[in-house]
């Protein structure tokens, strides 16, 4: 990330509620219209730059089965959750064939979960799920063909923004990212003539993940000398300070299903906020409930972007990064952390580079 942030990111605001302080882009119709106009716009005002300079195409496709794997595993984590919830008796729960499979013999049982999933996709058409009844207690439960149409669109929308952002971070401006089909993205590069430059920031994926840092020792005698076995030595971002952080991870990029840039609720400062899966909200919990009052740090590429202490168990599965943002800073931490979240990664299908028209 080569965006610098003005200020030293200070603190980490940890939010309860699953969505009352993310902001989520375009979040209305009239939005979106808006969005497209100016989508439009940037496409032909990028296409009459590449026809008077040339330039550089490159098309990516989207990773569809590391898609599809996550949404089954998210699915499974939730159909887990509500049923250790709900205290409903169940067996041979297994993943199969892109859905989720299992038994449950009590037929008030079956009705209940269904009742729950069903409520927490209502108004969400990427988390709708068909049920399929195998009788004798046994139910299929998967996602829809229009659920799983509005995922694949929302990955190439989220990998569109991580591209934009990443490339602007490169200082690379003038651009165009479009989608190409259902699962490809098309890039058009007026002026740029060697591709493989571009396509080498994006070869390399992401770094995201949650430390708990070490207090055995001052991070400047760890440095100095041998640091404690299982634990590493990493720089802060921005004020380049030691930090002490075990050498495995808590939880990482794998764990976080969305990040984006909002505004605090209270002082409507810019932030970067970050929503775990199941599997991630739960071990957030596990590990905030173990450690309290010490610290833990965000760690992105291999640098301390943050070290907030632990205050509480943390349940809610949300979380904010706050510390004085621009707003466009705050995007730009908030699409590193998308970026390390996107499931498996993209496929370099052409890179081409497109001579000037001849002039006439």
């Amino acid at each position: 990330m080569t965006t610098p942030l003005r200020e030293r990111i200070t603190r980490l605001i940890v939010v309860l509620a699953m969505a009352a302080a993310i902001a989520l882009p375009r979040a209305t119709l009239a939005a979106d219209s808006q969005f497209d106009k100016m989508r439009a716009k940037i496409v032909a005002f990028v296409g009459d730059k590449m026809e008077k300079l040339g330039g550089s195409r490159i098309v990516y496709k989207v990773d569809t089965d590391g898609l599809r794997e996550s949404v089954v595993t998210d699915l499974r984590d939730d159909v887990v959750k509500t049923l250790r919830e709900g205290k409903i008796a169940f067996s041979g729960l297994v993943i199969r064939d892109g859905g989720v499979e299992l038994k449950i013999a009590d037929a008030k049982g079956r009705e209940q979960l269904e009742r729950k999933l069903a409520s927490a996709a209502e108004g969400l058409p990427s988390h709708a799920i068909s049920v399929t009844d195998g009788g004798d207690g046994a139910i299929r439960l998967a996602p829809t063909d229009t659920a799983s149409a509005a995922r694949l669109n929302d990955l190439v929308e989220d990998s569109i923004a991580m591209i934009e952002q990443r490339l602007k971070d490169a200082g690379v401006k003038l651009v165009s990212v479009v989608p190409d089909g259902t699962d490809g993205i098309r890039i058009f590069l007026p002026g740029v003539t060697d591709p493989e430059r571009i396509t080498a920031i994006f070869a390399r994926k992401v770094k995201v993940s949650f430390r708990l840092v070490d207090l055995s020792m001052p991070p400047e005698q760890a440095q100095s000398g041998t640091p404690p076995t299982g634990t590493e030595i990493l720089l802060g971002f921005k004020d380049k300070r030691p930090y002490l952080v075990a050498t495995d991870s808590a939880l990482d990029g794998d764990d976080i299903s969305y990040a984006g840039p909002g505004f605090a609720s209270g002082t409507k400062d810019p932030i970067a906020s970050f929503r775990f899966n199941g599997r991630g909200t739960r071990r957030f919990a596990h590990v905030t409930a173990e450690n309290i009052g010490k610290p833990f740090a965000i760690v992105l590429d291999g640098k301390v972007i943050s070290a907030p202490v632990i205050r509480e168990p943390i349940t809610g599965g949300s979380g904010q990064i706050s510390g004085n943002f621009t707003l466009e800073e705050a995007n730009s931490v908030a699409m590193l952390l998308r970026a390390g979240a996107l499931p498996g990664h993209l496929t370099l299908v052409e890179q081409q580079v497109i001579q000037p028209a001849a002039k006439p």
